[in-house]
């Protein structure tokens, strides 16, 4: 029996590895990499490549430990390429390679930080409480188990009005909401926990609504008596809707406090009018463009709380 075997000088054994495999110039490279590492390198949680990388090399079959000839590389990526930008143009564009236990977990993650998100964005409207996880993950599955209600109306009783005989929206107008059919690992969890948020609001499956903004308003007194030219919040949203055109009437500082949900506090400092309140996060942009269009930029909106919520006791 041979005291020594020699390994070809281009093979390299790994276990435990993640894949991340790139196909270019008809041929596929692969790099070996920390199990998920690679997703926490992408989304900007990880930075040190060093914690990413089982090794600094690009192979052609990682699982044969055979490394991708310097030819090859060079005839791929460019001769003039270092290994390097190689190895991270791989990392970024290159499709990875996940086992099952790996993406169960990758999904864990992904519904998790979806749930926690929600949760800190939505409250009950009755008592501007904000709902446990759980409430929200069992809200959340009521959807996708239904597939955002959408097909239970879609094969039910919808005549193509806005609403059925029994009061609910007809096919049609469903086909129009926003649907939850669960966690998918595809998208960020922000963009999914904004669908999330547009579906549970829509659907209604427990009372919620958007936490509302805390804002400061500031508008110089002298125009506080202006005749407002932009319409109030609800005319732009009803009445653009009805077709009947932008409302004349109204001042400035009328047209400010119909944005305002609650008014905290409202004083006059000096030559302006403060007024410190909650509005829905959707107002914000509109009420910003208004106050700076009406004031020609002297007055100004300040956000001093993104999302106010009460804990539950």
């Amino acid at each position: 029996m041979p005291q020594n075997i020699n390994q070809p000088s281009n093979q390299i054994r790994l276990t435990n590895v993640s894949l991340v495999r790139l196909k270019k110039g008809k041929k596929r490279f692969e790099i070996a990499c920390y199990k998920n590492k690679v997703l926490e390198y992408r989304s900007g949680v990880e930075t040190d490549l060093d914690n990413v990388l089982q090794i600094p090399n690009v192979f052609l079959s990682v699982s044969k430990g055979q490394t991708a000839p310097s030819q090859d590389l060079a005839k791929a990526f460019g001769p003039k390429i270092p290994l390097n930008d190689i190895i991270m143009e791989i990392l970024n564009k290159g499709e990875m390679q996940v086992g099952e236990k790996e993406r169960h977990a990758q999904l864990e993650r992904v519904h998790n930080e979806i749930i926690d998100i929600v949760a800190s964005k939505l409250v009950d409207p009755r008592s501007k409480r904000v709902y446990t996880t759980g409430m929200i993950d069992k809200a959340l599955d009521q959807l996708s188990s239904q597939g955002g209600m959408v097909h239970k109306l879609e094969e039910g009783k919808g005549s193509g009005t806005a609403t059925t005989t029994n009061g609910e929206p007809s096919k049609e107008k469903v086909k129009e909401m926003p649907s939850w059919t669960g966690v998918v690992t595809t998208k960020s969890a922000k963009s999914q926990a904004l669908d999330a948020m547009k579906a549970l609001i829509a659907w209604q499956p427990i009372p919620i609504a958007r936490a509302r903004m805390r804002l400061r308003v500031t508008c110089p007194t002298s125009l506080l008596k202006q005749a407002a030219k932009g319409p109030a919040k609800k005319d732009s949203q009803e009445d653009a809707a009805d077709g009947d055109g932008e409302k004349s009437t109204g001042t400035v500082k009328d047209r400010v406090l119909s944005y305002v949900e609650q008014i905290e506090t409202q004083d006059m400092i000096g030559s302006e009018w403060e007024v410190v309140g909650f509005v829905e996060p959707g107002a914000f942009k509109i009420l910003g463009e208004f106050v700076g269009g009406e004031t020609k930029g002297r007055g100004r909106v300040e956000v001093l709380d993104m999302a106010v919520t009460h804990e539950g006791e």
